[in-house]
């Protein structure tokens, strides 16, 4: 018999739904306090879940959950360049 794997769920800081942590985009902030968005989903530093759409990243910035989860403020440029990113990822 043949054991399921386990899919790692995480859940998006935008519109708290569960979701498979491959289908969605990691932000990490950097032991130095360096925020940026991590494709790879292995860079050291705290991370937060998010969906790759802006109504989720719009929702987490209002309501400061990815602040939050990040424990630490978004400059402004890193938002806008986040944003960027998350615009050029196509829809699955």
């Amino acid at each position: 018999m043949v054991k399921a794997r386990k899919i790692p769920q995480r859940m998006c800081v935008g519109c708290r739904e569960m979701k498979n942590k491959k289908e969605l985009i990691r932000v990490v902030r950097s032991p130095e306090g360096e925020i940026a968005l991590d494709l790879t989903g292995k860079k050291a530093g705290r991370g937060a879940y998010i969906c790759p759409n802006l109504e989720c990243l719009n929702q987490a910035v209002k309501g400061k959950r990815l602040q939050k989860a990040l424990e630490h403020d978004i400059p402004a440029e890193v938002l806008a360049s986040i944003t960027k990113q998350i615009e050029a990822i196509p829809e699955s």
